[in-house]
């Protein structure tokens, strides 16, 4: 009898378990990780910020980006139409462009998670039969290079191909969770069983190929969802590949730098420099951190860890955002482009910092975070979303920035001579990875919010929303959380219903809230509240019961270490989370943005909110000088004792910049000169 009653406890136990598989990341049944991820849709925004951005996202970046992808404009869903023998045409778009459609189906797929509205089901079903049609009858699929007589596959890895195929193995993934539907799974699986039989080998004629690395994300999703290894040995093995041969020019590489661009000079577990294009650095960093979420490889992590802590002390601007050029070198000389130089090498007029780069840097985070638990990974998270990944979208969702630099001036720059950095908002990116990139962070978010501990549940980010979901010894919990954060730091979170037997609730708190107090029921917490941790309140919770965080929002000058010449006696003014900048709408119009200092006291500068402002920001006020620029023709010249003219300005948050002048260019700078007082 005992035996029967165990079998039924276990039983029931890995059905609860198996309830929370349906994750952003599956990481349900991933033994080396100290948080898991909550099913996709178990939380929910319902205002405030995040419930505003996702509001806007359902309602305009979805159709928008719609619009553009499946007409003539972006012409992805016409590669897939002609691929498929649905439509005459030839391949149009980058060689990536079959990724961004992906990209694009996922995000609608967040999004369909929250309304359930069927029209939405009905258009993804819609897409994947065109995509099923187009894939070949081995599983090959690539429209640029299906619709390209003079090129192979796999011929050279400048087409791409593997991007595509990580995007498609993690978009289906994803599709298969949240509506338990297996049609594009199918595809997917048919298509990584033919990656299997190609790249599963030691010959180096496949063992550089994989260089675009969203596959080993893609492929630990699949191993997650199916429960094949073989998916990951194959994520495994394009990891142990980079770094495992000489660096030279092949046939399969000619066309596309090589060594460090590509993260292929040093293997990753001897790694110890961010190096190279910083998506794909980043990409393939967030894959090597799902492979040790299964394999718990101490060495792996290791190097992750210290991979991540150069982005973040030594590459990192303010805002979050990474990629400091368009193009350069590495330390080791290699030719690089969109990606990582030199340490505290971090220009502001010049700064790339692109979209993708910005969010993949939080995608990396988050995996992070559920590797370690540790708060500051969530830091970054957070940073990244509120400052540089929002900045590549305007307020209305319908244009976008690729590059996010710190500093824009008129006439600095020949943006003709460019491809994808731009003095405002475009209508369509050439280029399109970044918006797809970043409308799915943004419809997703919500996912991120909270973590499953080993008993309990981490608050990862806060915002106005609900919390449905299971711990992970299957008992239910519902938490109701009410802020108007970021602009205030109050945070109040209601416990709907709970278990009877104590757990935990970790709450973050960011390294900027020194200061921050908890109460449980208007009573001190009795717990250790340090800025940069989680705090953990233990205790029996029941229905009713009330935590209230209180976090300081300070307006704080923030300035650069001490070898980041291009802001040496600079400073950001930073509220909270959120970063500001001075944009020359808020100048005397014949005043440039670099005519602006700063009085050295931040308590002379105040915030206020204006829901009428910038679709509802609090802005801050102040005082700044203004000199006049006496530039000539000479490229240096003496200069007399400067004379100041005070002006109150409105300091707006960064991401808000270039939302006013109606697609007209605008001058915009972070940091700016400081005179301490």
């Amino acid at each position: 009898m005992r035996k029967i009653i165990v079998g039924v406890f276990l039983l029931t136990t890995m059905q609860l378990v198996k309830a929370q598989n349906k994750g952003i990341i599956n990481n349900a049944d991933s033994e080396h990780v100290a948080f898991k991820s909550i099913n996709i849709g178990d939380c929910q925004w319902t205002d405030g910020f995040w419930a505003d951005k996702f509001k806007v996202a359902e309602e305009r970046m979805i159709p928008y980006m719609r619009s553009l992808l499946t007409g003539d404009t972006g012409h992805a869903l016409n590669n897939f139409k002609i691929a498929a023998g649905l439509k005459e045409g030839e391949h149009k778009g980058m060689r990536w462009h079959d990724g961004d459609f992906y990209k694009f189906m996922e995000a609608a797929m967040y999004v369909y998670a929250q309304n359930k509205d069927p029209k939405l089901l009905a258009e993804l079903d819609e897409y994947i039969s065109i995509i099923g049609k187009a894939q070949e009858a081995d599983g090959y699929l690539q429209t640029q290079i299906q619709l390209n007589e003079n090129v192979d596959r796999y011929d050279n890895r400048k087409y791409h191909e593997m991007y595509n195929s990580g995007h498609l193995l993690t978009s289906a993934c994803i599709h298969n969770r949240i509506t338990g539907q297996t049609n594009f799974l199918d595809v997917a699986i048919k298509h990584a069983n033919l990656l299997v039989s190609l790249f599963m080998t030691d010959d180096e004629r496949y063992g550089r190929f994989g260089f675009n690395q969203t596959q080993i994300m893609g492929l630990v999703e699949l191993y997650r969802t199916t429960k094949e290894k073989k998916y990951l040995d194959l994520a495994e093995k394009f990891i142990n590949n980079r770094g495992a041969y000489e660096v030279k020019e092949t046939p399969e590489t000619k066309g596309y730098p090589i060594g460090d661009m590509v993260q292929e000079r040093t293997p990753i577990r001897k790694a110890d420099e961010a190096v190279g294009h910083a998506v794909l650095a980043l990409y393939y960093y967030a894959g090597a951190a799902d492979v040790a979420a299964e394999t718990g490889e101490q060495e792996l992590i290791d190097a992750l860890d210290r991979l991540w802590m150069n982005v973040a002390l030594k590459k990192m601007y303010v805002t979050g955002a990474v990629g400091q050029t368009h193009y350069g070198a590495s330390t080791n000389r290699d030719k690089i482009e969109e990606g990582f130089i030199d340490g505290y090498m971090m220009p502001n007029l010049t700064a790339y910092n692109e979209t993708c780069a910005n969010v993949c840097n939080s995608m990396f985070s988050y995996r992070m975070l559920g590797l370690k638990g540790e708060s500051k990974y969530a830091d970054i998270m957070e940073l990244v979303l509120y400052n540089s990944a929002l900045s590549g979208i305007n307020l209305d969702g319908d244009r976008y920035y690729y590059a996010n630099p710190l500093r824009v001036l008129h006439g600095s720059r020949d943006y003709k001579k460019m491809n994808t950095e731009f003095p405002t908002r475009q209508e369509y990116l050439d280029c399109f990875c970044c918006p797809p990139n970043l409308v799915r962070t943004i419809a997703k978010v919500s996912g991120w919010a909270y973590s499953l501990s080993d008993n309990g549940v981490a608050v990862n980010l806060y915002g106005g929303n609900t919390l449905n979901t299971k711990l992970l010894d299957g008992s239910s919990i519902q938490l109701k959380q009410e802020t108007a954060y970021p602009w205030d730091g109050d945070v109040k979170i209601t416990i709907q219903k709970s278990k009877r037997k104590p757990f935990d609730i970790l709450l973050r708190i960011p390294e900027w809230a020194e200061g921050s107090k908890i109460l449980v029921n208007d009573q001190d917490a009795g717990v250790s509240v340090k800025a940069g941790t989680f705090a953990t309140i233990n205790r029996k919770w029941k229905k009713g019961d009330v935590i209230r965080l209180d976090m300081p929002m300070d307006i704080n000058f923030v300035e650069g270490h001490s070898r980041i010449e291009e802001v040496r006696n600079q400073v950001a003014v930073k509220r909270g989370p959120v970063v500001y900048c001075v944009e020359s709408a808020d100048l005397p119009k014949e005043a440039s943005v670099i005519d602006v200092y700063i009085k050295g006291d931040a308590k002379k500068l105040t915030a206020e909110y204006r829901s009428d402002f910038l679709g509802g920001v609090s802005a801050i006020t102040g005082e700044v000088l203004l000199r006049k620029t006496q530039d000539g023709e000479s490229m240096y010249h003496k200069v007399n004792s400067p004379s100041w003219e005070a002006y109150k300005t409105t300091f707006v948050p960064y991401y808000a910049w270039s939302n006013r002048n109606g697609g007209k260019e605008s001058e915009m700078t972070v940091f700016l000169p400081v005179i301490w007082e």
